[in-house]
């Protein structure tokens, strides 16, 4: 498992070379062959678009999907890149718009509320590059070490982040808020019923977390919406720092949320193909309720 490891991260060293016009459309036939073979992936993105965009027809749907999973190949293969890049090249490929600068002068910890669109790995090097405070944020450590090494490599390297395994306890985490560090947090998947309400999303109840209003509230944290774009061809990348939510969090942390779920559909639907459609969003059902997967 190791040697097949080292063979795709070598791959990926080796492709980040190419300019990101040839890039782009290899990793478009990756994508392409992982809608042909990846029969399951394929599956929950189908039953997802299904169930989020019932007014669409099957075609339509599919034909969404193909595209999706066209994204999903651009941003697999194009992870060498932000991995091993020079930090010149990709300032020139990421343009950001909005106040990235934010998190500088606020006195107060800043939450960045980042939804899982195909370019969010390029929203946390935007942040890198242009944020003096050190960053922290959470990530799904990998069953494969090579692979787990490769992704905190990449993510680290920089020098002004902190990552932290979702198993791990939190309280690390809290720690470096307090501090007043940043806290880049990826709201919108499925983690069971633990600390979560079912809250509609595209009005399929799905079980999301009520961390982020909880904890903004916790920690008098300012929130600030952001949504990273990949763009056609060698065009680069998009991070959008939206205006931080003046009415965010309440006192009422399921209508927040409710909240935060409006937005990234909105998000969603102005940017569709390129949001995470093969995660189980729905896996988690309420009490007596059928599977959907």
């Amino acid at each position: 498992m190791h040697l097949g490891s080292r063979a795709t991260i070598g791959l990926m060293w080796l492709l980040h070379w190419l300019p990101l016009s040839m890039q782009a459309v290899i990793g478009r036939m990756l994508g392409r062959a992982l809608y042909a073979l990846g029969r399951s992936r394929r599956r929950i993105a189908l039953r997802n678009l299904e169930l989020c965009f019932p007014q669409q027809s099957a075609a339509e749907r599919e034909a969404l999907a193909r595209e999706h999973f066209q994204w999903l190949g651009r941003s697999l293969l194009e992870r060498g890149l932000l991995w091993y890049g020079s930090r010149a090249r990709l300032e020139r490929l990421i343009h950001v718009e909005g106040d990235i600068g934010l998190a500088d002068r606020s006195d107060k910890p800043v939450m960045w509320l980042a939804p899982h669109f195909m370019a969010l790995d390029v929203a946390g090097v935007a942040i890198q590059l242009h944020v003096k405070k050190t960053g922290t944020s959470i990530y799904q450590a990998q069953s494969d070490k090579v692979f787990d090494a490769a992704i905190r490599r990449g993510r680290l390297r920089f020098g002004n982040a902190e990552i932290f395994s979702r198993k791990e306890s939190a309280k690390p985490l809290m720690r470096c808020i307090r501090r007043g560090q940043p806290f880049f947090n990826l709201p919108d998947m499925d983690f069971g019923p633990k600390d979560a309400a079912f809250v509609p999303f595209f009005g399929v109840p799905a079980a999301t977390l009520l961390a982020p209003s909880r904890m903004a509230r916790a920690l008098d944290m300012v929130v600030q919406p952001v949504v990273a774009e990949m763009l056609p061809g060698g065009e680069g990348y998009v991070v959008r720092f939206l205006p931080p939510w003046t009415d965010f969090p309440t006192d009422d942390a399921l209508a927040d949320t409710l909240r935060m779920n409006q937005w990234i559909e909105r998000e969603i639907e102005r940017l569709p193909a390129q949001y995470l459609w093969v995660h189980k969003r729905f896996k988690t059902r309420p009490p007596g309720e059928p599977r959907l997967y």
